[in-house]
Formats: C-alpha cells, sequence, structure tokens
C-alpha cells in the first residue's frame, strides 16, 4: 500500500504545535500530553503497530504510515492541515479529530480524509473497519460516550518529560458559557467514569504528580459532590501516594468536609475559572452564584480552600465588552492583592463553536478572518476582536501594565509568603510558586512575540 515496512500495519498518531505562536504551551511546565491521541492508541488492536509524534517535543517530519490520525485545537489546526497534507499527497489516508474539528466538521473535511465529530470511542473501531475494506467514510459521529467504555490512554506513548500526568474522571458542563465551548463538545450532562476504574487508572500511573483534566471534579449537584468525596476517600484507603492539582468551579469552597478529603488524598491547588473580580460581567449562571456570594464573592472560598491547605489558582479574562481601561486596572490590582495565589490572565478568546464566535462574526468584530490560515492567533495571548468598550491598542496596553505588574519577582515572592501563611503547607506553595514562574516565562516570551518588552 505504501513504503512502511513493517509487517503490521502502522498507525501514526500526531500532536501538532503552534508553530507560529505557542501561547501556554511556550513553557514546558505549561504542556500536558495529548490524552486523547493515547486513547485511540489504546483502542487500535494489537494488530497495528502505533507511533506517537508530539511536537511539544519533536518537529514533525515524515515517515511512513498505513494511517494516520491528528487532533488539533483551534490554535493548532493549521499546521494540523499542513502535515495531513504532507500525507494526502502520497495517498496516506488520515483521520482528523480533536475540538476544533468536531467545531468545524466542513473546513476539516477539505484537509482530512475522514473527519471525527465528538468523542471517539464509540466509532474509531468502526473507522478501522472501514479502513480495512478501503471504505472510509467523510464524517464520523462520535456523539456522547458512555464513560463505563471509557479506556485508559496509552501513557508509555507520551514523551518522558511531561511534569504531570493527567487523568479525567468525568466529561460535560452544563453551564454552556458564552466564550467556552466544552459543552458544545462533551455536552451539558455531566458523566463520570465508574470508581474503581479511576482508582484502577491512578494505581498504574507512574508519575508523582496527576492533573485532573475534568473542567469542574466536583462536577454539579450534590450527587456528583458526593462521587466526588468518594474519589477522595479511596485515594487515601488506597494509599495513593500523589500530589495533585484539578480544576473546580468555585463551589468546592461550600463543602469543608470535601477539601479536607481532597487534601488528604493530595490535592495541593485547585484551578478555578474566576474570569472578573466585577460580576456584572461574568456570564449569567456564574453571575447568580457570585451574587449570592456578597460584596466580595471571593474571599471566603479563599478562606476556606486555604484552611484545608490547598492553593487556589485563579484564571481571569481581559476583553470582556464590559471592560474599560479603568476596569481592568481593577483587576490587575486584585489578582494581586487577593487570596487567588497563582495568577493565569488571557484574552478572551473567541472560540469556533461557542455563542461569542457567532455573535462577534455576525457583529463584524473579529478581526483575524481569514480561515484556516488566521487560526493560529486563537491562542488566547493575542487580540483577535475589536474590543466595546476600548481600542486593541489600548487592551494590549493594559494586558502589558498588568501583567509587568503581576509577575514581578517581588510580587511572586510576596505572593508565596501569602500562601505559606494561608495554607500552611509548603507543597501547596510550591504548586502556586512554580505556576506563576510558568506564566511570568509565558508572558514575558508572549510579549517578546507581540513587540512587548
Amino acid at each position: 500500500m505504501n513504503d512502511t515496512s513493517h509487517s503490521r500495519k502502522k498507525l501514526l498518531l500526531i500532536n501538532p504545535a503552534n508553530r507560529a505562536r505557542a501561547g501556554l504551551s511556550l513553557n514546558s511546565g505549561s504542556r500536558f500530553p495529548p490524552m486523547g491521541l493515547a486513547i485511540i492508541a489504546a483502542l487500535t488492536p494489537s494488530d497495528w503497530s502505533i507511533q506517537l509524534v508530539d511536537e511539544n517535543w519533536e518537529t514533525f517530519h515524515y515517515q511512513p504510515a498505513d494511517l494516520v490520525g491528528i487532533s488539533a485545537f483551534t490554535a493548532t489546526v493549521h499546521r494540523a492541515y499542513g502535515i495531513a497534507d504532507v500525507y494526502r499527497k502520497k495517498n496516506i489516508p488520515v483521520i482528523l479529530g480533536g475540538i476544533h474539528a468536531s467545531m468545524c466538521p466542513e473546513e476539516a473535511s477539505e484537509f482530512a480524509d475522514s473527519v471525527v465529530i465528538g468523542e471517539v470511542e464509540s466509532v474509531w473501531h468502526e473507522i478501522l473497519r472501514d479502513f480495512n475494506s478501503g471504505a472510509l467514510k467523510k464524517i464520523y459521529s462520535g456523539g456522547r460516550s458512555d464513560p463505563h467504555t471509557w479506556i485508559e490512554p496509552r501513557r508509555d506513548l507520551f514523551h518522558p518529560g511531561y511534569q504531570f500526568a493527567t487523568v479525567q474522571t468525568s466529561r460535560g458542563c452544563p453551564f454552556s458559557c458564552e466564550f467556552c465551548s466544552v459543552s458544545e463538545f462533551n455536552g451539558t450532562k455531566y458523566r463520570r467514569k465508574p470508581l474503581q476504574s479511576i482508582i484502577h487508572e491512578l494505581n498504574g500511573i507512574t508519575n508523582k504528580m496527576i492533573f485532573f483534566v475534568d473542567d469542574n471534579i466536583i462536577g454539579y449537584g450534590s450527587r456528583a459532590r458526593q462521587q466526588a468525596l468518594e474519589l477522595f476517600q479511596s485515594m487515601v484507603s488506597e494509599q495513593i501516594e500523589k500530589k495533585w492539582f484539578c480544576q473546580a468551579s468555585i463551589q468546592i469552597a461550600d463543602d469543608e468536609q470535601l477539601l479536607d478529603w481532597a487534601f488528604r488524598a493530595g490535592c495541593r491547588m485547585v484551578f478555578i475559572g474566576l474570569e472578573s473580580e466585577a460580576v456584572d460581567v461574568l456570564p449569567r449562571k456564574k453571575r447568580s452564584i457570585c451574587i449570592q456570594r456578597g460584596v466580595d464573592p471571593y474571599v471566603e472560598s479563599f478562606r476556606r480552600i486555604h484552611n484545608a491547605g490547598i492553593s487556589v489558582l485563579g484564571a481571569f479574562i481581559f476583553g470582556f465588552d464590559g471592560d474599560t481601561s479603568s476596569s481592568l486596572e481593577k483587576r490587575g490590582t486584585y489578582m494581586i492583592q487577593s487570596g487567588v495565589d497563582a495568577m493565569q490572565v488571557t484574552y478572551l478568546t473567541p472560540l469556533p463553536g461557542t455563542r461569542l464566535f457567532e455573535k462577534l462574526m455576525k457583529q463584524g468584530r473579529i478581526i483575524f478572518d481569514s480561515f484556516p490560515k488566521d487560526w493560529v492567533n486563537f491562542d488566547m495571548s493575542q487580540i483577535v476582536y475589536q474590543p466595546a468598550e476600548m481600542s486593541r491598542f489600548e487592551l494590549e496596553e493594559q494586558m502589558n501594565k498588568q501583567v509587568g505588574k503581576m509577575y514581578r519577582y517581588p510580587v511572586l515572592v510576596y505572593k508565596a509568603a501569602k500562601t505559606l501563611m494561608a495554607t500552611r503547607n509548603t507543597e501547596s506553595t510550591a504548586f502556586a510558586w512554580s505556576s506563576n514562574l510558568n506564566y511570568r516565562n509565558v508572558s514575558l516570551e508572549s510579549r517578546r512575540g507581540c513587540g512587548g518588552k
């Protein structure tokens, strides 16, 4: 069929990187392994040989294969299309999947033999069967898979340089925020993997540190929260001695028992998408949650998380329609002075598949709209739309100004001292300190790339 010398069919899996702008993957500490590709590898029968090329660590060069699978985010999809073209010119079939292809299947289908929409678990065996019979379909719709069918990824294929192993225990988010495509990709129904399957997976991980990639590890509602508690308690009873961080909603602070068991299970930092200290610019569902929490919706929540010994990584966004130069000054000051231990800040980015993208396109406010070439700019470190209350220059000026303040070494030392005093835990302080250093390095490189100083 081609020039491959292997006796078995060869599947080549490729994780492309944005060669123009690397965004949050500029620093090695901000990189995470391509779990989706490792799941595909685990689903593939043993009569295939499998190789994973990960551009987080190595630049792609052509190598023979019988079938190529590529998964890409929006910022890396133009690179994915270029790699796909190399193989299609040699009549080697290319399967393209991931969140961008799922949001833009018509575009993706122009650059691949087949496109997977949604989750791959329910369609991968069908794809291989169709490949073997020479009858690949243009589109495969994976839909929402049953968590009982979720398989452990082939972690042996990952580059050894990754600091954290990644684990996913759940999918789906009912919040459906205007700027987020998670609900569109994984659905609004929260689904969790069976407890014993999670414990079995954790027991097989050799890394000392873990990142739970769930969008909200505690889920939504009392039943999901109880499942999270049972997970943490099982990690303790099974003596899974890992240190980890996770993503969660601010509501994780409402359950002190849950926080206590999370810490005992190894949690040292929780990533919370705070977006803004100004409640009026938040998405509707988050706004209603924060209004119930008083004048400063986060101060008591930070106190409870800290009392459990856990640090807070607060993610903020610049560029909401209600933002002004003055409000962004306040946001930067709040990030420094508040109980946030590690600080992440990105531009509001209208990703395809979101209501925000549709709205800004209709309003003619998307600046980089020559697709697919311009997708490289959608990595959250560049302004890709016209802000409502200020010019692009003013928004960029404020971002550079606030980032320049918050990532100064004296500020980071001040933050670390506060974290240590609040959590009384050196490991949680180290998690926050390392995160701040990573974000400092990313911001410095991004600003150089934009001509900043």
